[in-house]
């Protein structure tokens, strides 16, 4: 099996740190992962959702969302009735399984921080799937970023501002890309408007999955 750690120790430094493009303060690594990383990641995903099922979420005034998420590491996001947050345990009771290496290593390729992610947020999405424009603030320390990552048919992601209203500037991500979402952009508002079927051949069913690394406590 091909080593993921492999991958980004034979780029160049300055591949490594500067961003490919930025989008209000997002630096978009276009291309990150190349086709096999990814289907290293895909296998692992698999493994985690046969431990932590994917499920279809509500929030908190009873809208069904209508991606399907599910999570790995110490903490994982939920939403349903009773709020947004993050719990130890998939609503099955189980602990959510640990985040594999080879997700733990695009963290330390790109993140760097000395602090490590607790949490991989997994969402799927099918053709049909959105995400409206939100922010990411359910977390204790918002001076540590985000990482991103796309797998599977292209996203046009939707970036807006510190606040809601005003302007918002577009981008497609495609399989394979890592955006970081850390400084100002941290609390930027953000979403996803569709789904560009048919775009990717990575996964067996289609869709789109998203892996969100953040740091909890």
């Amino acid at each position: 099996m091909r080593n993921l750690h492999g991958f980004f120790l034979n780029r160049s430094q300055n591949q490594q740190m500067s961003p490919v493009l930025r989008l209000r303060g997002f630096e978009i690594y276009e291309g990150w992962l190349d086709r096999s990383a990814q289907q290293e990641l895909v296998v692992a995903i698999r493994a985690i959702a046969q431990a932590a099922p994917l499920i279809q979420p509500v929030t908190p005034s009873g809208k069904q969302m209508s991606v399907r998420m599910t999570s790995a590491g110490q903490y994982g996001w939920v939403t349903d009735m009773k709020g947004y947050r993050y719990t130890t345990a998939h609503p099955d009771g189980e602990p959510w399984p640990a985040i594999p290496k080879t997700i733990m290593d695009i963290w330390d390729a790109i993140a760097q921080v000395e602090r490590r992610p607790e949490c991989c947020l997994i969402n799927y999405y099918d053709a049909d799937a959105r995400m409206g424009l939100h922010q990411d603030c359910d977390e204790a320390n918002f001076k540590l970023p985000v990482v991103s990552v796309s797998l599977g048919d292209d996203a046009l992601f939707r970036v807006g501002n510190e606040a809601r209203g005003g302007s918002t500037k577009s981008i497609w991500l495609r399989s394979g890309d890592v955006v970081l979402m850390g400084g100002p952009a941290r609390l930027t508002y953000h979403g996803v408007d569709r789904i560009k079927a048919g775009t990717s051949t990575l996964l067996s069913n289609g869709g789109r999955i998203n892996l969100t690394l953040r740091v909890v406590k």
